[in-house]
């Protein structure tokens, strides 16, 4: 729509009204057409109606106050908006990274707290917007995700709240640089809606024209929603006459929103005949509509009309759920009627999500000051379902109490709420569960309260109830609130013990003196034992003198050293008063008084000297070196000695540390007494072709008989040529002349072939000539399922059931890859044999054991019915696999032939016995696939709405992705019309299904309409099903009318094109200085942005610290730490207290790494450290190599050092390190410390799977031959003494990676047990076919080691290969020897080969796999999956 619309719209708006309303008039539309069911409800403030959805699963965010940072509003005034910029930018690759992981945990966040209590908290709401705003740069879809939860999502605070919560997350997103579309607008206007906030539709218009963006059908939807809320219908009729002249479709949330106009304008009457007038424009109303008109009556408390709109509702076959009725529940509770209320929770059900909904609902209640309804609600809820229930000690309820202590609720309501529901026994201990609320909430008044009732109640009172308390106070260093809490304390007559006194209060004031006066003044005695031990305490940990003077005092008494040892250690730590603290030592060495009875002073005072040095980190001692030393030296003049085994115990707690100087100042204490106890493979080339093996071979046959040499192994690789070459005549010659020499593999190969060309005879006179040559011969599985095969092909299926059971009588194993075989062999007999051939076998396969059933094996036999239009035979024999193997195979495609066919009676029966063996819900499904399948559509309706249905996201997808196999438009957009309200529906995910058909059909009309629905119903786009929408209207030459999320290397491929400078044009404002600046960034344009800055400084333009920050992460992503350093003290100048982001400190990290600096990017990681900040993994991991490279063990050892004391391990492995480490050792010529470095590591059973591939490639990289040569002495001594092959495997591996196959060879000489590492060698395998021209390196390592992985492994990733060197000769001619050598071809191996004749422009002559790549990719690793869980079954 051309923007003047817009402007048009405004105007129309500023204008007089210009038409009047009727349910008639304007109403008339016709032709208008349903544009489906509402996706979501424009009125859904009263909570306990339907929910916003953000991800999989509505998302309920909870309660708190919001900033005072907020918006003014008022009615007619909506301020502050954004200016969207017109560029769509880019951010940096780090940015974005971080913001797609961020993007992804808020809503895995979100979700899980929703599906654990139907809501979130407010703590983790504002975390996940600190957590956006810290990255920099929020991007569109996490501005959006905010905005969203701002609304009706968040029950527990008031409406007034939420709207100034997101006028905050407005304001600070536009700040820090997010791009506004007209999604979030509308968002905007949802939560508006959501709150009842009264604004200027106006003034909003306006504001939109302004910031160039323009409104679409769901703004004009909801600005009609907020008019009808407030009742004002001359304003809805205005913008419904706008609508119509731009014949934008009215649907049925218009609808609903205009009978809640009428209803709240005062006729009620015109709000019914809302009804007939959307019939009358053929929309059937809905459930939202009835809904609509159930809430009109509700505020009017007409429980007459309220009964008789719920009886049409039921007679129009419209079901309203629990979570509708709550909604009225709602309406009519805050109406004032809450006399009806019980009447109407008479009429809920308990569906199926009925916890989280009343859960809201009651929140909402509360909220608004009915905490007695919500009561009545509360008690409502099933016992079993409620949070946290067990018979043993029930609480249902948390939530109410909590709820109840937040918004301040009178103690005395409170505790007769508690009081019930411990008679009820609904909850064990309402009181402690609301005191510990209270106690959280730092409610002190309710705390004391709720005390003093326990008391009455004789609960045990503990001074430790009221250290939730005290930690405020104590950290605003509040004493008056200290005060209070104490006399608090006095009226429940609790006294505070030792820890409360030492740890909480005596720290809130300035000195003991204050401590002592607020006690007297709370009435607390100072005479007790526990006052003096908080009193030394205390005074250990801040002032080490005067406790000094306290402890020398004659006149104070005994006092175990165990109260204070730790204050008095965090006293040192903290204090430079080391001389004091000398003579505390000493006292504590000489005077009995600080000793236990039977303990001396000296061995006491030794312990904490010990304990001393063992509380401190490597970080803390080497700092505090300086003051440890001069503390021994001052205790050595004071002839203080330690025992030989303190010392010890002391040495090896600083032998790591590398601090040798304060070692020898503690040995300098050691008593003198002690002091001195202290002083031939194949001959072919495998390159020749088919012709040419065959005359090398014969050739080379001839010439051994010729010199009368053993045969075998020529004759067998003759006769597999000739076999893959399909010449069986020529190979049953060669053996014929050759029996005697033949082995057993050569009459594998001809049986095979044999079978593969119908030669039956041939294939079991074969077969009868091994076992007269040695009955005990077991052929390969794949070779007796071949004769099963062509047995049964032939009409001879008892002795192909002969051939099974010789397979049973020799044990022949049968894997995953032989049960697809029995699969397509039993398919192969649909037209030869059919049924009773095909049930013959599969009885046969099952009895025998010779695999497990499953609907994969038992689907054959249902086919062959399908096949022959017989619905009967098929269900008949899908129920016999039931009952015999617990599997119903292909019921879908059977429930579907039903429906189709209308036989009622047999369809009954179908779902009665899915019903019964596999539960209701999976009967639902497969009826409302069915009824998908054959388009009947509001079938499929009714049954999605059944209550307490929810989402199964697995069964979903199946059948989203066979409708974008089958080009199915129509049937999966109706299938995401219709889950619009099921539980827990991805509604992003479903979305996402319907982009990808319109993109393979590019269909650019229907996806722009998608993003229209996905507006109208709230759902908020991951940032894939952004791209993928972008990539459809980009290649149809469309505006995309958002900002488009950029993967990595599209920023990389953004950033390799040659920029042209442009000229910097004048700026008015900061404003639009920081947008052009940061706009430039995100672009990869930093010279430019770094000239726009110089400009800005010139005339003396003012900017915040985001573009600063952004400009030098722009400046160092491209190296130009100069500059970066240059924009950093002009921001040190202009924005007071400037300080570097983690990521751009992160970037000058990995920046000082990559230009050698090592020692710099060291410093700069300690500063970082010091900060607070939290360094990313690359400019760690970057650091410790730069540090390797330098030789700097010491450096590495630090790194490492802060990484653990930093509480969080960057998924940063110990193997970073200890390879550096060693590389480090390398560097300064130190072979054997760096041998000593990694042997540890492999000979250690706790290590998890440790490499050191990376150590092989940098020596291999610097032909460093000295320590290869150490280094492989090591690997093999690993391998050969510890059976420890990892080492010699990473080094063969780097060889061939390196393409030096001669010492690889050599090395797996060395080393033949290598060759068994089948694990690394796959792994290896996998990486190469991940990358164009792999294919060498592995038909290399194939050379080596012929048989390190089966064929079945090795063939797809061969194909992989091909595929993605678009090399299809050799795909051809890999897929012919897959066939000749009988290895079943995967449908991914498959679908890659078709691919590949299609691009080549060829004929595919394969049937090519109907699914995705990913579909089978999936299938493949779920199969895996299984027989790794049967392997270790």
């Amino acid at each position: 729509m051309p923007f003047h619309c817009a402007r048009n719209m405004a105007a129309l708006l500023r204008s007089a009204r210009l038409l009047k309303f009727s349910p008639s008039g304007l109403l008339q539309i016709t032709g208008t057409k349903r544009n489906g069911p509402p996706l979501g409800r424009l009125y859904s403030g009263a909570p306990g109606g339907r929910r916003s959805t953000l991800c999989s699963g509505q998302i309920l965010p909870a309660s708190g106050n919001a900033s005072s940072r907020v918006w003014p509003y008022a009615v007619g005034c909506v301020r502050h908006y954004a200016v969207a910029s017109e560029q769509k930018d880019d951010a940096s690759v780090g940015v974005r990274s971080k913001q797609a992981q961020q993007f992804d945990w808020a809503l895995a966040k979100l979700d899980s707290s929703v599906r654990r209590t139907g809501r979130i908290t407010k703590t983790l709401l504002l975390r996940i917007f600190h957590d956006i705003c810290r990255t920099g740069y929020p991007s569109s879809n996490q501005a959006l995700l905010l905005l969203r939860s701002c609304g009706s999502l968040v029950p527990e605070l008031p409406p007034q709240e939420r709207t100034e919560l997101a006028h905050r997350v407005w304001e600070k997103l536009q700040e820090l640089g997010a791009q506004y579309d007209v999604s979030h607008y509308n968002a905007l206007l949802k939560v508006y809606l959501q709150n009842e906030f009264k604004f200027s539709p106006t003034d909003f218009l306006a504001k939109m024209e302004a910031a160039n963006v323009q409104p679409n059908r769901v703004t004009y939807q909801r600005l009609i929603a907020s008019y009808c809320q407030n009742g004002d219908l001359d304003g809805a009729s205005t913008i419904l006459g706008f609508m119509k002249s731009k014949d934008l479709p009215i649907t049925e949330a218009v609808f609903n929103s205009l009978v809640t106009g009428h209803a709240r304008s005062g006729d009620i009457e015109s709000a019914k005949n809302i009804l007939s007038v959307m019939r009358g424009a053929k929309i059937e109303p809905g459930p939202d509509t009835y809904v609509s008109l159930l809430n009109a009556y509700a505020e009017k408390g007409d429980m007459d009309s309220l009964k008789m709109t719920l009886e049409e509702a039921e007679s129009a076959d419209c079901s309203l759920m629990d979570r509708d009725i709550m909604q009225v529940i709602f309406t009519l509770a805050k109406a004032g009627h809450q006399q009806h209320t019980p009447e109407m929770v008479e009429r809920l059900r308990h569906e199926r999500g009925y916890i989280p909904d009343a859960m809201n609902l009651c929140l909402s209640l509360i909220t608004q000051g009915l905490e007695d309804t919500a009561f009545q609600i509360l008690k409502t809820f099933p016992t079993l379902q409620s949070d946290s229930f067990s018979s043993d000690s029930p609480n249902l309820g948390n939530f109410f109490l909590r709820h109840c202590v937040n918004m301040d609720m009178s103690v005395d309501k409170i505790s007769r709420f508690c009081k019930e529901l411990q008679e009820s026994n609904l909850h064990s201990a309402p009181l402690s569960f609301t005191l510990s609320c209270a106690l959280e909430a730092k409610k002190t008044a309710v705390s004391v309260d709720l005390m003093k009732m326990m008391k009455e109640q004789d609960f045990p009172i503990r001074p430790h109830y009221f250290w939730p308390l005290l930690t405020q106070h104590l950290k605003d260093r509040n004493t008056a609130g200290v005060s209070e809490v104490l006399k608090g304390m006095q009226e429940v007559g609790v006294s505070p013990d030792v820890e409360t006194l030492s740890n909480y209060i005596f720290p809130c004031f300035p000195n003991i003196e204050a401590a002592r006066q607020a006690l007297k003044e709370a009435g607390i005695s100072l005479e007790s034992e526990g006052f003096l031990s908080s009193e030394v305490r205390s005074m250990a940990a801040n002032n080490l003198a005067e406790l000094y003077t306290l402890l020398s005092d004659p006149s104070f008494p005994s006092f175990d050293l165990g109260i204070f040892r730790n204050s008095l250690i965090l006293g040192f730590k903290k204090s430079t008063d080391v001389e004091s603290m000398a003579k505390v030592t000493d006292l504590l060495f000489k005077d009995q008084r600080f000793s236990k009875e039977n303990s001396k002073p000296g061995e006491v005072a030794s312990y904490f000297l010990y304990n001393l040095i063992d509380s401190m980190s490597e970080k803390d001692v080497q700092e505090q070196e300086d003051k440890l030393r001069k503390y021994f030296s001052q205790l050595k003049t004071q002839n203080i000695t330690i025992s030989g085994s303190f010392y010890k115990g002391i040495r090896n707690l600083l032998e790591p540390y590398n601090v040798p100087e304060l070692m020898e100042d503690v040995f300098a204490l050691v008593d003198r007494r002690d002091a001195g106890s202290n002083g031939s493979v194949s001959t072919v080339s495998s390159s020749a072709s088919g012709e040419d093996k065959v005359l090398a071979l014969e050739k080379r046959l001839s010439e051994l008989k010729a010199a009368d040499k053993p045969l075998g192994v020529v004759l067998k690789q003759l006769i597999q040529t000739l076999c893959a070459e399909e010449n069986l005549q020529r190979a049953l010659e060669l053996k014929q002349l050759h029996e005697e020499e033949m082995a057993i593999g050569g009459y594998a190969t001809l049986i095979n072939l044999c079978c593969r060309q119908n030669n039956l005879e041939e294939a079991l006179n074969l077969k009868t000539e091994i076992s007269r040559k040695d009955p005990s011969i077991v052929l390969d599985t794949s070779k007796y399922i071949a004769l099963v095969k062509a047995l049964a092909k032939n009409e001879r299926v008892d002795e192909a059931v002969d051939i099974l059971k010789e397979m049973k009588e020799k044990e022949v194993v049968v894997n995953d890859t032989h049960v697809t075989m029995l699969f397509h062999m039993l398919t192969a007999l649909l037209d030869n044999g059919g049924a009773p051939a095909i049930r013959k076998l599969q009885d046969t396969i099952f009895t025998l054991g010779l695999a497990k059933p499953s609907a994969n094996l038992c689907s054959p036999l249902i086919t062959v019915y399908l096949h022959n239009k017989d619905l009967s035979g098929a269900l008949e024999a899908a129920l016999e696999c039931q009952k015999r193997y617990s599997h119903l195979p292909r019921i879908h495609d059977i429930i579907v032939g039903l429906v189709e066919k209308g036989d009622t009676e047999l369809l009954q029966k179908a779902m009665d016995t899915v019903s019964q063996e596999r539960g209701e819900m999976t009967m639902l499904y497969d009826l409302f696939f069915a009824f998908m399948q054959t388009g009947r559509y509001r079938e499929a309706r009714k049954i999605i709405e059944t209550p307490g249905l929810r989402a199964r996201p697995g069964r979903l997808q199946w059948y989203a992705e066979k409708c974008i196999t089958n080009n199915q438009l129509e049937t999966l957009e109706q299938m995401v019309d219709v889950t619009a309200k099921l539980f827990e529906c991805d509604r992003d995910e479903m979305y996402s299904y319907l982009l990808r058909l319109c993109k393979e059909s590019n269909n650019w009309q229907k996806a722009e309409g998608i993003w229209t629905k996905m507006q109208e119903e709230n759902a908020i786009p991951r940032e894939r099903t952004l791209r993928l929408l972008a990539d459809i209207l980009k290649n149809n030459g469309q505006e995309v009318p958002f900002e488009v999320p950029e993967t990595w290397y599209e920023q990389a491929a953004t950033t390799k094109q040659v920029k042209s400078a442009a000229t910097p044009t004048p700026a008015d404002s900061g404003t639009d200085y920081q947008i052009r600046l940061m706009t430039l960034c995100k672009k990869g344009k930093a010279k430019e942005a770094y000239g726009i800055l110089k400009d800005a400084e010139k005339k003396g333009v003012a900017l915040g610290p985001a573009p600063f920050d952004h400009l030098i992460r722009a400046l160092l992503a491209e190296g130009s730490m100069e500059d970066a350093m240059a924009v950093k003290d002009i921001a040190a100048v202009h924005v007071p207290g400037f300080q570097l982001s983690d990521i751009a400190t992160s970037l000058l990290i990995i920046t000082h790494s990559r230009k050698g600096q090592a020692k710099d990017a060291l410093e700069k990681l300690k500063s970082m450290l010091q900060a607070d900040q939290v360094p990313s993994q690359l400019a760690i991991t970057r650091l410790v190599q730069a540090l390797g490279s330098d030789g700097n063990v010491t450096g590495i050892q630090e790194v490492e050092s802060l990484m653990k004391s930093l509480g969080t391990t960057l998924n940063l492995t110990s193997m970073v390190f200890i390879n550096n480490t060693a590389l480090a050792h390398i560097k300064n010529g130190d072979l054997e410390s760096a041998v000593e470095v990694l042997e540890p590591v492999f000979t250690n059973a706790d290590s998890a799977n440790p490499s050191m591939s990376f150590v092989f490639r940098k020596i291999l990289e610097s032909d460093n031959d000295k320590a290869l040569d150490k280094l492989s002495a090591m690997a093999e001594r690993l391998a050969n003494h510890f059976a420890c092959y990892r080492p010699a495997s990473d080094l063969f591996l780097q060889l061939l990676d390196m393409d030096k196959v001669e010492d690889a060879k050599f090395m797996l000489a060395r080393c033949n047990a290598v060759a068994e590492q089948k694990e690394v060698l796959v792994s290896f395998l996998a990486r190469k076919a991940q990358t164009p021209g792999g294919v060498g390196k592995i038909k290399a390592l194939q050379s080596l080691i012929p048989d390190f992985t089966e064929k079945e492994v090795l063939y797809p990733y061969l194909m992989k290969c091909h595929a993605l060197d678009k090399d299809l000769s050799s795909a051809k001619a890999l897929y012919e020897q897959m066939q000749a050598e009988g290895v079943v071809v995967d449908e991914l191996t498959l679908k890659r080969l078709c691919v590949l004749y299609r691009e080549a422009g060829e004929t595919v002559p394969l049937t090519e796999p109907p699914e995705s790549f990913k579909f089978y990719a999936d299938k493949l690793k779920e199969k895996a999956a299984k027989a790794q869980t049967t392997a270790e079954e």
